[in-house]
């Protein structure tokens, strides 16, 4: 068994390599080609490296890390990111896994992070002297068995009466709601600006943070989209009130899930209407109907709202290995000392 290690620069000649093992270990569409290009493209640095561990020329474990300071490797793990590139097949022995890994990183650092993993696609290790597991974030899924009125009716009383009066108020206000899915490649772009001017009209234009044709969060998404829908695999849920897009979810699918990257609405129209609910109990509807995926995936920090929609939580977690076994005890008297190893 043996690491190589490649300048990402050279990905390209190990992409379909990465593609195979994803399908057969992972089989996560935010770990296929089609979300990890464009993530390096965008967002990468260029110090990026890409590893692959072998078994008798049979890949066991593939991932993206970068240098963070002198002392510390992680994964690459852009924000825009629910999981860090890392690949690996069930049952493999972490502290071997990384103990290799940093002995072959150049000047040896004295930390290698693993961060955000799905306990559902990477069982979490054990902690020991070397090795230690972090909480990242709960996140929540729903699962798609069943009628969608069986799983409405097990949802909380408050939800479905509160969607139901919404849906009455818009009625006797002579308001039409309407759930448009766009799935065309040549849709993409007029969704990323649909997108855009719905966000940039709420809190995260204040920040900076909303999405833009022109900034490199717009560039991301929109390529991400069209290669998910270059592939029939990407969705663009607008929902309408009249002639208006009040929510919008962008989603892409994998083999057995649907995965929503994100959600804006319109926070102009008060605490009574909440497009957002509205137009997730028609996906949800639509969903269930299809009957082709096994779950939808939220894969960002559980909120109050969505326990709402789900009982179904877990938690995401970041893996530490540590050169020596008295770092994790250094680490935490400098953080209480206000010092930077």
């Amino acid at each position: 068994m043996s690491w190589k290690l490649y300048p990402i620069s050279e990905f390209k000649n190990y992409q379909d390599d990465w593609q195979r093992f994803n399908l057969e270990a992972s089989n996560s569409p935010l770990l296929s080609l089609e979300f990890i290009l464009p993530l390096l493209q965008i967002f990468g640095k260029g110090d990026e490296v890409l590893t692959c561990y072998k078994n008798n020329n049979e890949l066991q474990a593939m991932g993206i890390i970068k240098p963070k300071n002198q002392w510390v490797w992680t994964t690459f793990q852009p924000s825009q990111a629910p999981l860090s590139p890392w690949i690996q097949k069930p049952n493999l022995d972490w502290l071997h896994l990384l103990s290799t890994l940093t002995q072959q990183l150049i000047k040896y650092p004295l930390v290698l992070g693993i961060t955000q993993q799905d306990p559902d696609l990477i069982i979490r290790p054990k902690n020991n002297q070397k090795l230690a597991t972090l909480d990242y974030i709960q996140t929540a899924r729903i699962s798609i068995h069943g009628s969608f009125e069986d799983y409405w009716a097990s949802r909380g009383k408050n939800l479905r009466q509160n969607m139901k009066k919404q849906r009455n108020k818009l009625e006797k206000s002579g308001i039409t709601t309407r759930l448009e899915l766009s799935t065309a490649p040549t849709d993409v772009s007029l969704a990323i600006s649909d997108y855009g001017k719905l966000e940039s009209a709420g809190w995260k234009a204040k920040e900076g943070t909303a999405i833009h044709p022109s900034n490199s969060q717009g560039r991301f998404y929109e390529a991400v989209l069209r290669n998910f829908c270059n592939l029939g695999k990407g969705r663009i849920y607008r929902y309408w009130l009249n002639d208006q897009i009040v929510a919008m979810d962008l989603c892409i699918e994998g083999e057995d899930s649907i995965v929503i990257l994100k959600t804006t609405y319109n926070e102009n129209l008060g605490h009574a209407i909440s497009p957002a609910f509205l137009m997730r109990e028609e996906e949800c509807k639509q969903l269930f109907d299809e009957n082709k995926s096994k779950s939808i995936e939220f894969y960002g920090r559980v909120m109050e709202w969505h326990t709402k929609w789900s009982d179904e939580i877990r938690t995401l977690y970041h893996v530490n290995y540590y050169r020596w076994a008295t770092l994790p005890f250094l680490g935490r008297v400098a953080k209480k000392l206000n010092l930077k190893l």
